[in-house]
């Protein structure tokens, strides 16, 4: 909780200002009603009309200085309120940024969205209020209670019951809620897991014909959301009748005694008045406090919840090893095993092979088998349960994450591409990339020909997510964008599925024509695609069935002859 507040240590000024501002507003309405007493008293009961006209341009006064003051306070109120929310939210992002995948992976992707969004701007609304409402309302309610004794002493101990009981009303039902409003958010997260899921996997679930069922499971999470909230406004719609009940039962004691005492001459006319505009103040003020509770309690809630996400610690330390001289043996795997988290079996067993620089090495196995689990260890995506990952004699975890991000590039199995243009997206992993190196770049991907034939060239705009390109289109962008970036290993995670045999041999041919050549790594389910790397690792159920070149595992490996043979005809 503290370290999501710490952020309102920015705004010191406005958040002094704001509250104080509010409460010398709050100063000048306590006077309003011995104004107002006193015209009735003086003004009306002796026929005073200049004294009537000098007291209400009096009250105009008031209340003009009143409305200046709440204006000024409101903006030092929102200014804090915005700032704080702003910067809270950019230090939440960058903090899940510092998370590795396996953080990532046991949170989940919706509940992170929903607390940088909806949870951030529940705390920005907290704050505001809190900045404009903390001071005043108390300062108000207490304020009419010390001017009503100043009235009337015995009037006053009305004051002194009503306000004790509404304070317990408030914190009472302030208490209930709040655990109320954390489930709520949790809703939250689970409507925005369903959203997300159903719109990025709309095509899957339409060739299944799987819509009523999932409108179905979106309906009844709803359902139980609508129930928890209707749950939590139930208690919170309670504070308002009963807080009316109570200043109403005080406000017809007041007139009640307030009628006899004016009978018997102990209280006049225009101090009754004032005894009730005081009451009336608490109302309003209270029913204030009591929206400030509510929202206050949303904020707490959601503050614990943004703070549970600050807690989180990457379980990747990060090395101080900057660079690392260039050895024989750019890759190596020593008796590597990973076993992810909460996972009940490995996913990759006693792994060991040594990849030479400028070498293509091929990763082959059926699905499920750990393809991709080994090669996000290279890069460092997921630390090993056991063994080592070397790059150039180091141990991975001894470089620094720049180091490590410099000498590698990964073209993931799905191709992301960003809103923007063409050269954006080219551009991530080298901001100072030359044309002639976006153009090679798009030549050696086999990328050029479509990008050439639009009008903008580079500069053709890319929809987020690169919706308006085919999926072949899209792997050829991505793997352009990761030679942008030069670095010494290449990682292309079955990023050539979308392209045909033809275009995907063109690839290959004109990535071992790079000078320098990298070391790349390639994964795929097409034998094709490997058959001619210097090394092919053949992985089944996490395991290496077999190393080897091509002929050598099809006359020795039992699974890399069932899956060339599968996709080529079997010679007599």
């Amino acid at each position: 909780m503290k370290k999501v507040f710490k952020y309102l240590r920015d705004y010191k000024k406005e958040s002094i200002l704001a509250p104080l501002l509010k409460m010398l507003e709050a100063l000048f309405e306590l006077f309003v009603p011995l104004v107002v007493a006193n015209i009735i008293d003086q003004g009306i009961g002796g026929q005073n009309i200049p004294y009537i006209i000098r007291m209400c341009l009096l009250m105009i006064l008031l209340a003009v200085i009143g409305l200046a003051f709440s204006i000024i306070a409101q903006y030092f109120a929102s200014k804090a309120a915005v700032g704080t929310a702003s910067s809270l939210r950019s230090s939440l992002f960058s903090h899940i940024q510092s998370l590795s995948y396996t953080e990532m992976d046991t949170v989940g992707s919706s509940t992170l969205i929903t607390r940088m969004t909806s949870d951030i701007n529940q705390i920005q609304n907290g704050i505001n209020l809190f900045l404009r409402l903390f001071m005043r309302s108390p300062f108000i309610v207490f304020g009419a209670m010390i001017m009503a004794f100043t009235i009337d002493k015995k009037a006053a101990l009305i004051f002194m019951v009503t306000i004790p009981l509404l304070s317990l009303v408030v914190f009472g039902i302030m208490l209930i809620t709040k655990p109320i409003y954390q489930k709520i958010q949790g809703g939250l997260d689970k409507i925005l897991r369903l959203t997300r899921e159903n719109l990025t996997g709309v095509r899957v679930i339409r060739a299944f014909h799987k819509e009523a069922e999932e409108l179905r499971n979106f309906k009844e999470a709803n359902e139980n959301l609508t129930n928890l909230q209707k749950f939590a406004g139930r208690f919170s719609g309670l504070m308002n009748p009963i807080t009316y009940i109570i200043i109403n039962s005080a406000i017809i004691v007041l007139i009640w005694q307030g009628a006899a005492r004016v009978n018997s001459g102990d209280l006049t006319q225009g101090q009754v008045v004032a005894l009730y505009n005081y009451m009336s103040q608490i109302l309003v003020e209270l029913i204030k406090l009591a929206n400030l509770i509510v929202s206050l309690t949303k904020a707490l809630a959601c503050a614990k919840r943004v703070g549970d996400i600050f807690e989180i610690k990457s379980s990747m330390e990060e090395g101080n090893t900057a660079a690392q001289d260039k050895q024989e043996y750019v890759v190596e795997f020593c008796k590597v095993s990973l076993k992810y988290a909460n996972a009940g079996e490995e996913s990759l067993t006693d792994i060991s092979f040594r990849a030479r620089r400028g070498e293509t090495i091929g990763i082959i196995g059926g699905t499920g088998s750990g393809k991709t689990s080994l090669i996000n260890l290279i890069p460092r995506f997921y630390d090993a349960t056991s063994g080592e990952v070397r790059i150039d004699g180091r141990n991975v975890k001894d470089y620094s994450f720049a180091a490590l991000n410099h000498k590698i590039s990964v073209v993931p199995q799905m191709a992301q591409l960003f809103q923007g243009s063409i050269r954006d997206n080219l551009r991530i992993g080298n901001r100072d990339a030359s044309e002639e190196t976006l153009l090679q770049a798009l030549e050696v991907s086999q990328a050029m020909e479509f990008v050439a034939s639009r009008e903008e060239g580079l500069n053709a705009p890319i929809e987020q997510g690169g919706k308006n390109l085919s999926g072949g289109q899209k792997q050829r962008l991505t793997i352009a964008r990761a030679l942008v970036k030069g670095a010494d290993i290449l990682i292309l995670d079955d990023s050539a599925s979308a392209l045909d045999y033809a275009t995907d041999a063109k690839l290959r041919k004109a990535i071992r024509e790079l000078k320098p050549a990298p070391t790349v790594f390639i994964v795929s389910q097409r034998a094709s695609t490997i058959m001619y790397a210097d090394q092919i690792i053949v992985l089944e159920n996490g395991k290496v069935a077999g190393i080897g070149k091509h002929e050598e595992l099809l006359a020795a490996c039992d699974i890399y002859q069932e899956i060339y043979y599968s996709q080529f005809e079997k010679e007599a």
